[in-house]
């Protein structure tokens, strides 16, 4: 299984290092995979990439491949009372041939929520050498009031069907940790996010 992620932050820096738009660095990476690159259009484009955002927001691009599945995203983010607000995500997603749609959406949606819940909240921390946390009243996760709208875009195939569940997930993070770097210019290292790693 060929597995290709160009997720992670580095692209981002990369392109800020050299002065290019994260998004062109991305295509000419991608030139030669065209599946990587048909998502990764297919998101910039819904997500109105390049088009002005209102002020003190920021949009963030990521692209993996996983299961032989192939998904781009971006988040549209803020900073609201210190920490990061996620308005807007936008994904596509390349499976092969769609049987039933309505699933495909409705496993990126939870991918949208279960990424967002790890990049901001996930932690188990030890006290005396034990787990502090014991179940959801005191492990944070992701609420109803602060999920984004999530649009998604499938990608018309004839290829074989393949993964839907678990290749939504690794874009979340990666899209907004990138937005919080065009809008703060402070790159996150650790995860969850930390308010004080926005400030340093």
């Amino acid at each position: 299984m060929r597995r290709v992620g160009i997720a992670a932050g580095v692209g981002q820096e990369l392109a800020d290092a050299l002065g290019t738009d994260p998004l062109e660095l991305r295509r000419k990476l991608l030139a030669g995979s065209p599946r990587h690159l048909g998502v990764l259009e297919l998101a910039a484009r819904k997500a109105g990439w390049g088009k002005p955002l209102p002020a003190g927001r920021a949009r963030g691009i990521a692209v993996h491949s996983s299961f032989e599945s192939f998904g781009a995203a971006v988040a549209e983010v803020s900073i609201e009372h210190g920490r990061p607000r996620v308005h807007r995500y936008t994904c596509a997603f390349d499976c092969g041939r769609v049987v039933n749609p309505d699933t495909i959406k409705a496993q990126l949606e939870g991918a949208v929520g279960f990424g967002l819940t790890a990049a901001l909240y996930s932690e188990i921390t030890l006290k005396d050498g034990r787990v502090e946390q014991s179940n959801f009243h005191d492990y944070r996760m992701l609420r109803m009031h602060e999920m984004p709208a999530v649009d998604v875009h499938i990608v018309a195939s004839d290829e074989p069907s393949t993964g839907v569940g678990e290749p939504g997930v690794p874009t979340v993070a990666p899209a907004l940790c990138n937005a919080l770097f065009a809008l703060t210019k402070k790159r996150i290292r650790r995860l969850p996010i930390r308010i004080e790693d926005l400030r340093a």
